[in-house]
């Protein structure tokens, strides 16, 4: 999946749900944060395959890790989205 296509999706998804949310792109993942905090919320690492991503969330330990001890959750990225505007993990810091 096009990088833009990703963040195009990201936008829309935002706007959809009230906005409040920004991204930048840092080494082939997307990083989402609080815009009124700038907090981070969510780590989305594109796999390859398909639009499925990798979700991560930013721990008590200041950094991305995966939401479960399985080697990580992937899905594709409208799901992913919807995870984590719906997971309160994701909003610990903001």
């Amino acid at each position: 999946m096009e990088m833009d296509k990703i963040a195009l999706r990201i936008e829309a998804f935002d706007e959809a749900n009230g906005g409040g949310v920004g991204w930048y792109e840092d080494k082939g993942a997307y990083h989402l944060y609080l815009l009124a905090t700038e907090a981070p919320i969510a780590r989305l690492m594109p796999t390859g395959t398909g639009d499925d991503v990798r979700i991560a969330y930013w721990s008590h330990r200041r950094k991305w890790e995966d939401i479960d001890d399985m080697g990580g959750c992937v899905r594709p990225l409208d799901q992913a989205l919807n995870h984590i505007a719906n997971n309160g993990i994701f909003w610990t810091w903001t």
